[in-house]
This record gives structure tokens, C-alpha cells and sequence, in this order.
């Protein structure tokens, strides 16, 4: 399998804000990643004035502008009165705030997004942009969902669907040392994808659960090795909802990692997330980090 990175990734982070209270919280957890990594900290805001310049006037630029400025300056001084010794630095893009995203994560590592949209119904599920950023990404993304008013649990989960996700637990991993928490290792296996027609050959499902009971007691046992003083936990489960199982599993988590499966847009377009994903990061409890997957787990559906 070709990946976009070798080791578990501690670079600094970038996170886009838009005005949005959304994106407000997701700079601050931000920044407590950041202290976390003991990296800087890097706000963008893409005002896609480039884009829309044939149709906007010199002055609603300028507003733009300087609004975008005044956003900036704002979330930066929250940031510093949170956070007093984090290095922390803006840009204004006047491209859009997707491509301003994964253009300042190429330079700086995690991306980190909020979960809404800028009111209607977006404000309900997870805005384009965050989705598109998601997408598209070749370096790490965090989706700040389920902060507000929740208490830490002490636990960072990592979604494992096979042998792969190794480099992905190892992930996980560093994480929950960052977090000075526990690790749990979940891997949930659909029944009746694995078994298709076949589902009362008994026989066959519980060869079936011995496979899959055997990744993860690799996964597992790789990274117990490696993080010896870390608390790991594992468990394997089999249901016909996937993404049912983590969704659920994220409410007892501070974190979910993960690893994004992306399958082939429709009519050569940019590919998409794969079902289990985009259900994940809609729909969790507590922040997902999706580390993209390229290579033999392109086309994926989970």
C-alpha cells in the first residue's frame, strides 16, 4: 500500500476559520493541539477574492479584506489569551478556502476544521467546505465535532479495518501519549459484507471472526510493542452498521483516528469519502482525525 506519509505525524497545525462560532471553537482546540505537539500554530482564512473578482467591486473587496484581517487578528488574540506562549501566525488568502487550506497544510501539517457551515442548513451538518477540505486532503484533517460542555474521557480511539491500518494505529498512538491518555483499538467487521450470500454457512462466519479476530491482535500487538508504557485496549465487533458501531464507540473518546477511504467521483471527477467516513465525520461525538489512504485502498467503500 503507497501512503502520503511513513511516520506518525507531529508537525504543526493549520485551521481554517470563516466567522463561523464553529470555526471559532475549532481554532482553540486547535491551539491545544498545537500545545500539545509543541508546535506553532497557523490561522487561515481564505476569502476567495480571486475567484470572484469579475463580478465584485474594488470597494466590496477591500471590505472583504479587511474584515478578513479583523477576523483573523480577533481569533489570534483569542488564541494567545488561551494559550500565552503558543507561536501562533495568520495569512489571508484571497483563494478559496479549500484550496487555502490544503495549500497551508502542505507547508504545516494537520489541517483542522469545524464541523458547521455559516447558518442554514449547513449549520446542521458538517459545511461544504469542511467535507471538501476532508475530500481532497493529502495530509492529515481534524474534524472538531462534540466539544461543547463534554468532559475528557481520557480515551483516543482508532478505527482499524485491517492490517494496513498499522501506520494509522501507530497514529492513534502518539496521540493518546500527547493527550496523556489510554488507547483503544476498535475493529468492526460487517457480516453480511464479509459473508454475501453465503450467511448461514456458520461455518464460514466463524472462520470468518477468526481472520479478523487475527488482524487485530497484530495491530495490537505491533503497538504494544512500540508504546510499551501506553494503556492499549482492543476489541472487535461485527455488525451490519459499520459506521453505526464507531459513531457510538466516539461517544466514550476525545478523539477518533482514523484512516479516509476514498472512492472514484462520479464521471472522472475528484474522488469522494467512502460511506463509513463521510457517515463518521457528520455524525461522531468527539473530534475525527482522518489521515488519507491512497494506493490499493482506493475504491474502498467504508
Amino acid at each position: 500500500m503507497e501512503s502520503t506519509f511513513r511516520t506518525p505525524d507531529t508537525s504543526s497545525v493549520v485551521v481554517g476559520v470563516d466567522g463561523s462560532q464553529s470555526a471559532r471553537s475549532a481554532a482553540l482546540w486547535a491551539a491545544r493541539e498545537a500545545v500539545r505537539r509543541e508546535r506553532p500554530l497557523h490561522i487561515v482564512y481564505g476569502a476567495d477574492t480571486d475567484g470572484r473578482a469579475l463580478y465584485l467591486s474594488a470597494e466590496i473587496i477591500e471590505r472583504v479584506r479587511v474584515n478578513g484581517r479583523e477576523l483573523l487578528d480577533d481569533t489570534a488574540k483569542a488564541v494567545s489569551t488561551e494559550y500565552p506562549g503558543l507561536n501562533v501566525t495568520t495569512e489571508f488568502s484571497r483563494a478559496g478556502a479549500v484550496d487555502s487550506l490544503h495549500r497551508a497544510g502542505a507547508l504545516h501539517g494537520t489541517i483542522v476544521v469545524g464541523n458547521r457551515g455559516l447558518g442554514g442548513f449547513n449549520s446542521l451538518l458538517l459545511g461544504s467546505v469542511g467535507m471538501d477540505v476532508a475530500a481532497a486532503a493529502m495530509t492529515p484533517v481534524i474534524v472538531v465535532r462534540g466539544i461543547d460542555g463534554a468532559e475528557e474521557t481520557g480515551t483516543v480511539l482508532a478505527a482499524v479495518r485491517d492490517e494496513h491500518d498499522l501506520l494509522y494505529a501507530k497514529y492513534a498512538a502518539r496521540e493518546a501519549e500527547l493527550h496523556k491518555a489510554s488507547l483503544r483499538l476498535l475493529h468492526v467487521w460487517n457480516v453480511l459484507e464479509s459473508v454475501g450470500e453465503v450467511v448461514t454457512m456458520l461455518d464460514g462466519v466463524d472462520a470468518i471472526a477468526g481472520g479478523h479476530a487475527e488482524t487485530l491482535r497484530a495491530v495490537t500487538g505491533a503497538i504494544r510493542e512500540e508504546f510499551p508504557d501506553l494503556d492499549v485496549e482492543a476489541d472487535a465487533e461485527k455488525s451490519i452498521s459499520v459506521a453505526g458501531v464507531l459513531v457510538e464507540a466516539s461517544r466514550h473518546a476525545d478523539l477518533l483516528v482514523m484512516g479516509g477511504r476514498r472512492v472514484p467521483g462520479p464521471l472522472g471527477l475528484a474522488p469522494n469519502l467512502g460511506r463509513a467516513t463521510h457517515s463518521l465525520l457528520h455524525h461522531a461525538h468527539c473530534p475525527v482525525l482522518l489521515i488519507p489512504r491512497t494506493g490499493s485502498d482506493f475504491g474502498s467503500r467504508s
